[in-house]
């Protein structure tokens, strides 16, 4: 007979392991997954994970990209982990990513074709001002009348993406587009592009904001009593009630704090990778992001390292479509085994195998 045991405290040991036994787990059965495809499993997995980093023939073009794809999934992941950490579940960070792009890139077109230096930092703060906006209505219905900001959230992704393709074909289409749908592109206008700051690299504003909001988040998780309190309340509730811990404020404050930052990566990835506003503008980066800050153990640092290492199963993803003729189904459930591997084993962390025989009555 086999048990699951409770473990009198967490298990340091498996916490510290559990990502890496699922990404050899995702590495496995993702190998099974393209052979069944009719893809040499071997060959795919070097071609996600080894190929866009040191092949010198892909390497030129592919290693600029990992930093242009972590940037929003970092950006993300650190204002989801912060809620996450008080037991607060902003599922819906992709249409805060949305909303966040289309009001910095609304912003911005607005004063077309100004070349002002303060167009892009207002663009910026619109943006970050949009996503903020979008998760205070969950915020607001979950402190007032108690609703689920689980479902809410997620919910709002698909008024996000309607508004969305409404404003890409309508208010903010480009006048001299010719009736197609989408905005002016932003990598045309020098006031309001988010270039490279060194060429070469793919090291631009959003990235920058990533950096910082990692440090920040480590600040104020681990240094700041407002980090303590946010702790406090994911663990022990009950104890943060007693110790005068406002819940009002905690889910205001992190939800907050994750759609604000969703905002400004969707801002970043408008004006920069992206250039403009167009119906399939969204990539799922706000789902993705779930993924980097569980595989980063709700740590800045550990979501720093887990959002490069998503962003390289973007482009190793990519790379396989081209190479190997993988459908781009097959790199989506990819990324999903990890967050199931991470999930499945993180069990272990507070529960161990007992093995003995069954008593009888």
């Amino acid at each position: 007979m086999i048990t699951l045991e409770k473990r009198p405290q967490p298990s340091r040991l498996w916490t510290a392991v559990t990502p890496l036994i699922a990404v050899a787990l995702t590495m496995v059965m993702g190998g099974l997954l393209f052979a069944f495809l009719g893809a040499d499993p071997f060959e795919a997995i070097r071609t996600i994970f080894w190929d866009p980093i040191f092949n010198p023939q892909f390497a030129g073009f592919t290693r600029p990209q990992l930093l242009v794809k972590a940037g929003p999934l970092i950006l993300i992941a650190i204002g989801l982990s912060i809620g996450f950490r008080a037991g607060i579940w902003n599922i819906g960070a992709e249409g805060q990513y949305i909303m966040g792009a289309i009001c910095g890139a609304g912003a911005g077109l607005a004063l077309y074709p100004s070349e002002s230096p303060l167009i892009f930092p207002m663009m910026i703060i619109a943006g970050g001002l949009g996503g903020w906006a979008w998760a205070m209505i969950p915020a607001v219905l979950k402190t007032r009348f108690g609703t689920n900001e689980i479902l809410v959230s997620l919910m709002l992704v698909y008024v996000a993406e309607n508004i969305l393709a409404s404003v890409a074909s309508g208010l903010l289409r480009n006048p001299e587009g010719m009736g197609f749908p989408g905005s002016r592109n932003f990598k045309q206008w020098d006031a309001a592009h988010n270039a490279e700051i060194i060429t070469g690299t793919g090291m631009h504003w959003g990235v920058v904001f990533a950096f910082i909001a990692v440090i920040a988040a480590y600040v104020l998780m681990a240094r700041h009593i407002q980090g303590f309190n946010i702790r406090l309340t994911g663990e022990a509730p009950r104890a943060a009630r007693f110790s005068g811990v406002n819940p009002t404020r905690i889910v205001i404050l992190c939800l907050g704090i994750s759609g604000a930052l969703a905002g400004f990566a969707g801002l970043f990835e408008v004006t920069g990778p992206a250039g403009q506003i167009s119906i399939d503008f969204n990539s799922g980066y706000g789902f993705t992001a779930i993924i980097v800050a569980f595989l980063g153990r709700l740590n800045p640092v550990g979501i720093l390292l887990a959002g490069l290492l998503m962003a390289l199963t973007y482009i190793g993803g990519e790379l396989a479509q081209l190479m190997l003729g993988v459908p781009g189904a097959s790199i989506q459930l990819f990324q999903g085994m990890l967050l199931f591997f991470l999930l499945a084993t993180d069990v272990f962390t507070n529960y161990r195998l007992r093995f003995g025989r069954a008593e009888v009555a």
